[in-house]
């Protein structure tokens, strides 16, 4: 998607005004009533995204037990967020009138993961973590790569800090067969050139 400037009004927005708004690149959400821009992925981020995404549908989409999908949009709880990666079981996938997945999302992730960027706050992108577990989010994931850390969030549990290599991160219930070690997952970011 081409890079587009937005005109941000000089009075506060509405959600429905907000999501009528052309989409940018990066993605622009809507929290609290007002508009912030994620930061653009680089590097590590964009390897660990891909990679999560891929080994997540290798087991779940296969299975028809959950789709994970990176930068979708998801309004509820009146924000729109954009989680690095968004999965949603598989009933609760919504779909278009023709049956294929539709194009707007109206409802919590399942599994929301963010991965932290050098330039973002870790303090905000937990309190998008916490509002999606208030509405509905069964886990979320916050993955430090700076640190090689994973702060897991469980619905309703104590959050988990993991970051020595051997620790087994936290599956969401619907997904307990997947085990990733913190070392596994923080073995993506190694490029064998």
């Amino acid at each position: 998607m081409v890079n587009q400037m937005v005109q941000i009004p000089a009075k506060p927005l509405t959600l429905a005004e907000f999501l009528s708004l052309p989409e940018t690149q990066p993605a622009m959400e809507f929290i609290d009533g007002q508009l912030v821009q994620k930061p653009m992925p680089r590097g590590k981020h964009s390897k660990l995204q891909g990679r999560l995404v891929t080994e997540i549908n290798a087991i779940a989409e296969t299975q028809r037990i959950a789709l994970a999908l990176p930068e979708l949009r998801c309004t509820f709880g009146d924000r729109s967020i954009v989680p690095d990666i968004a999965v949603f079981t598989w009933n609760r996938i919504p779909l278009d009138a023709e049956g294929d997945i539709a194009n707007e999302f109206h409802a919590a992730p399942d599994w929301m993961v963010e991965i932290l960027s050098p330039d973002q706050n870790q303090s905000n992108v937990t309190a998008k973590i916490l509002h999606s577990l208030k509405f509905g989010c069964r886990i979320g994931w916050l993955i430090d790569p700076n640190i090689k850390s994973v702060l897991v969030y469980p619905s309703g549990q104590q959050p988990e800090f993991l970051q020595k290599p051997a620790e087994k991160l936290l599956m969401p219930d619907f997904l307990a067969q997947m085990q990733l070690t913190v070392a596994d997952l923080f073995s993506w970011l190694k490029v064998n050139i």
